[in-house]
């Protein structure tokens, strides 16, 4: 399986548990895999084989910059599920999101992330080998 990676998206969100992080936001930062055969969009060099990478950051942004979830593991689940909807083409998505400089009293660390992997389901009937 090919990969498509982007690294390091940074959004302003309103996610979390204390309500300070609700009220006032904070940044987050992302990075994505994508996991597609990119066989044919190698050889036609041809974007309509493969997934157009604005598309994939604006969906992420729509996720992040959108509804309040109390936890990032929320939101890593929302951006795998938006990505695997709109992007037909790709079968698995690995997210890391991370909360630098969570609110965690009396504690001393750079950033909190969460990872997440999901594969697109089998559609019902079918065959895993086929495609």
């Amino acid at each position: 399986m090919d990969v498509i990676q982007l690294a390091g998206m940074s959004f302003y969100g309103y996610h979390g548990v204390r309500h300070e992080e609700r009220s006032l936001g904070q940044r987050f930062t992302v990075d994505l895999q994508l996991e597609l055969d990119l066989t044919t969009a190698a050889r036609d060099d041809d974007l309509a084989t493969s997934v157009d990478y604005a598309e994939v950051w604006h969906c992420v942004q729509g996720v992040v910059e959108g509804p309040p979830a109390r936890l990032i593991e929320t939101v890593g689940a929302r951006i795998v599920e938006a990505l695997l909807d709109r992007f037909q083409r790709v079968e698995r998505v690995s997210v890391r999101i991370a909360k630098p400089w969570a609110p965690i009293p009396g504690a001393h660390l750079s950033t909190v992330a969460v990872e997440l992997s999901r594969t697109r389901p089998d559609p019902p009937g079918g065959d895993p080998g086929q495609g």
